[in-house]
C-alpha cells in the first residue's frame, strides 16, 4: 500500500500544480492550480485594418451581465515589445506576464470591458520611432479601432468612457493617447513606461497638453530597460501643470507587471468612470 502511494505521489503533485485543484470561477475568468496558478479569461478576436489590405488582431471581452445605460466603460490594453497581450497566463512568465492577465480579470469582474490590440508586424508600437506619427500604420490602425468601438463592433461599449494601459512599449503608447488622440481617453495607467517619445534612458518630457488625461504610473525601481527616473520626469511634469497624477513604485521589481498592478489600475480608473 505504501509503495503504491509513493508511486502515485508525482501524479498527485502534478494535479495540484496544474489541474483543476484550487479552481476559482469568477465571471469571464478562471484560476486553476494551487502552487503554480494559471488564470485564463475567455475572449473573442476581430481584425482591424492598419494599412489597405493589412489587418491586425484585436482580442476583446465584455463583462457578464447587462451593460449599463450607454454601454460598458472599456480599458484598451497595449502590449509590450514582442509580447502580445494574452488572456491566459501562468505564474512565473517573463515580465510579470501573470499579473497582466490579473489586470484583465480585475477589469472584467468590475464592469470594464477589455480590448487588447496587437502592435502588428513590428511587434512594438511606433510611438517613439523617429518618424511623423500621423503617417504611421499605428495612427491609421488606432483611428480605425476607435471608430469600430463607436460603431458597436465590440459589443455594448461606451466610446466616451475609454481608458488605456500598457507596459513598456505599450506604456509609451498609452502616453501617446494623450498626445495624438486628444479627448479620446478619460484616464491612463502606465506600467514600466514614460512619455510617448521617450525611449529607454533617452527621455525629454515637453510641455504637456492642457487636456492630458489623469495618469497613474507603476514602475519597478530596479528597471534597467526603462529607468525609473524617466517615469519620474513625466510624473513631475504632470504635477507641475496641475494634471491629476499618482504613482506606485515597487522597490524590488524590474521591468515587469507587478502583483499590485491590477488593484492600482482599477482604483485609478474607477475614480474617472
Amino acid at each position: 500500500m505504501l509503495k503504491r502511494i509513493t508511486m502515485l505521489m508525482p501524479l498527485l503533485i502534478g494535479a495540484l500544480l496544474f489541474a483543476g485543484a484550487g479552481e476559482v470561477d469568477a465571471a469571464r475568468c478562471k484560476t486553476t492550480g494551487l502552487l503554480i496558478k494559471t488564470t485564463s479569461c475567455s475572449y473573442s478576436t476581430k481584425k482591424i485594418e492598419a494599412r489597405p489590405g493589412i489587418f491586425r488582431d484585436v482580442r476583446y471581452q465584455v463583462p457578464e451581465g447587462t451593460a449599463p445605460a450607454g454601454g460598458w466603460p472599456v480599458v484598451v490594453m497595449y502590449q509590450g515589445s514582442f509580447f502580445t497581450v494574452q488572456f491566459s497566463r501562468t505564474q512565473g512568465e517573463p515580465f510579470g506576464g501573470y499579473y497582466e492577465v490579473k489586470v484583465i480579470e480585475k477589469m472584467l469582474d468590475n464592469g470594464f470591458a477589455v480590448i487588447a490590440p496587437d502592435a502588428g508586424l513590428d511587434l512594438f508600437w511606433e510611438t517613439n520611432l523617429p518618424t511623423i506619427y500621423e503617417l504611421t500604420a499605428d495612427y491609421i490602425f488606432l483611428n480605425n479601432l476607435f471608430a469600430a468601438i463607436r460603431n458597436g463592433s465590440f459589443g455594448p461599449i461606451n466610446a466616451n468612457k475609454k481608458f488605456a494601459t500598457g507596459i513598456s512599449s505599450g506604456g509609451y503608447n498609452t502616453s501617446r493617447m494623450a498626445v495624438s488622440f486628444p479627448g479620446e481617453f478619460k484616464a491612463l495607467a502606465i506600467q514600466s513606461g514614460s512619455y510617448a517619445t521617450c525611449s529607454g534612458p533617452i527621455c525629454i518630457v515637453p510641455t504637456l497638453p492642457s487636456n492630458h488625461p489623469p495618469t497613474f504610473f507603476m514602475h519597478g525601481f530596479l528597471d534597467a530597460v526603462v529607468p525609473w527616473w524617466t517615469m519620474d520626469l513625466y510624473y513631475d511634469k504632470l504635477r507641475s501643470q496641475g494634471i491629476p497624477t499618482d504613482r506606485y513604485t515597487d522597490y524590488l521589481a524590474g521591468h515587469e507587471w507587478v502583483s499590485a498592478s491590477a488593484g492600482k489600475i482599477y482604483s485609478w480608473f474607477n475614480q474617472y468612470r
